[in-house]
């Protein structure tokens, strides 16, 4: 059977794009950026994403062309069975992400119809945190929206790489940037929103410790849905003349693209009604909709503003999904379609103890922490990171011929830089990769 390809360049950017940028660029980085600090977080992350995140994403397209596999396919092939337990790790990642990401995208999915049945517009911040509670402490509300947002998400990737998953971020992606640019537009003309945005672009360098390395870090792996086999996945679907350093950095430069543009719609917002910018996730759930209620036309922004959130959490939830489904169909020659309704499904039931902690499970912790918080720590400061580190070191050490063979499209591509790539995956990143998780888990 012929693998299936991507129908375009600018198809592939989008979907590698889309997988990048989703709920940790817009749900989660302005409150990270809000309590780590604003302007020297920011710059952080950035330093994270053009340096480790640019390198390990060519890495990791390259490896999925290379193999035109699955990631355990990938690293089996390119390394042998001694490696597989790698692409497992990403596969694993995957699943254990999706399933409270999913939970998340719920809300969203939640807040798209309160905003339209009109029964978040002018509560306070006090009202709106109760109904957020409310909502999150639920038994079946919250789990009825997160099974809606799994089965939007197999939908989707049912429909194959071509047809579904490229179709679909060709729309999604581009509406996702009009409908941020209003929003940012809205928020930076506030009367007050100025003091937010110089919080955000102006460092204060005292914030700098190892916990917000450690962030800063986990959310540049985060938003480029690195470590965990997704661009492997993207990758294997890409034909052999793309150029995979080019893609790369459009994938790169548009992920930060809407992480600034997030802060510029939410942090000015924030100040300009002298609310708490490290109000942690609430920021999103609470604070937001609160503003939204003072603004003109607040309704109609609130509802843009979900909308928006829904097709970013979309956009990264078909990569996670794709990942297992491809692994599956390919290693016990499931059909695809068979194949993502019973891995959605599997995902989806693993995501019930997160939506649970929140609530009727809440008393309930593993090492002090709920569920939900556990497996985000897990995926966060554990799981990406290595599986980032290791894919590098694969990359730079095992592998080095054939990523050059691809990252020079088999030498019909001067890369220049070349020897340089080749020591970041062997030494840089690794070792920055370790050294931030170390302080972070210390």
């Amino acid at each position: 059977m012929q693998r299936e390809q991507w129908g375009s360049r600018f198809g592939f950017i989008m979907a590698a794009a889309g997988s990048a940028v989703g709920l940790g660029n817009i749900w989660k980085f302005p409150y990270l950026a809000g309590t780590e600090g604003g302007g020297a977080f920011l710059i952080v992350y950035v330093g994270f994403l053009v340096t480790i995140g640019v390198s390990l994403m060519m890495a990791e397209i390259a490896i999925g062309r290379a193999a035109h596999l699955n990631p355990i396919g990938a690293f089996r092939k390119l390394g042998g069975n001694r490696w597989m337990p790698v692409g497992a790790l990403g596969v694993i990642t995957a699943f254990i992400l999706l399933s409270f990401y999913s939970v998340v995208g719920g809300w969203t999915v939640a807040y798209i119809v309160k905003s339209i049945s009109g029964s978040l517009v002018g509560g306070t911040a006090e009202e709106l945190g109760q109904q957020f509670g409310a909502l999150v402490s639920s038994v079946g509300e919250p789990i009825f929206y997160h099974g809606v947002f799994m089965a939007l998400t197999i939908g989707i990737v049912l429909a194959g790489v071509a047809q579904g998953i490229e179709r679909s971020v060709k729309i999604m992606m581009p509406a996702l940037f009009i409908l941020l640019l209003i929003l940012v537009v809205r928020s930076v003309t506030l009367d007050g929103a100025w003091e937010g945005v110089v919080f955000f672009l102006t460092p204060d360098w005292s914030q700098v410790d190892g916990g917000m390395l450690s962030a800063a870090l986990g959310q540049a792996f985060f938003s480029l849905s690195l470590g965990m086999g997704a661009l492997i996945t993207y990758g294997s679907y890409l034909n052999a003349d793309a150029n995979i350093r080019s893609a790369s950095c459009w994938v790169v430069g548009l992920d930060t693209m809407v992480a600034v543009l997030a802060g510029l719609m939410v942090l000015p917002a924030v100040f300009a009604f002298n609310l708490d910018p490290g109000a942690g996730p609430g920021l999103t759930f609470i604070t937001l909709p609160a503003v939204f209620g003072e603004m003109w036309a607040g309704a109609a922004f609130q509802v843009f503003f979900f909308v928006m959130l829904l097709i970013a959490a979309l956009t990264s939830s078909i990569s996670l999904l794709a990942i297992p489904v491809a692994f599956f169909s390919e290693q016990f020659g499931i059909e695809r379609k068979k194949s993502a309704v019973i891995i959605g499904a599997i995902i989806f039931v693993m995501g019930v103890p997160s939506s649970l902690s929140m609530g009727l499970w809440a008393d309930f912790k593993i090492l002090g922490l709920p569920f939900f918080d556990l497996m985000s720590e897990l995926v966060d400061r554990v799981l990406m990171p290595v599986g980032g580190m290791l894919t590098a070191l694969f990359a730079g050490w095992v592998a080095f011929p054939k990523m050059a063979e691809e990252l020079t499209n088999r030498g019909t591509l001067p890369f220049p830089m070349l020897n340089v790539w080749k020591w970041m995956a062997r030494v840089f990143c690794p070792l920055a990769v370790g050294w931030v998780m170390y302080v972070g888990l210390a």
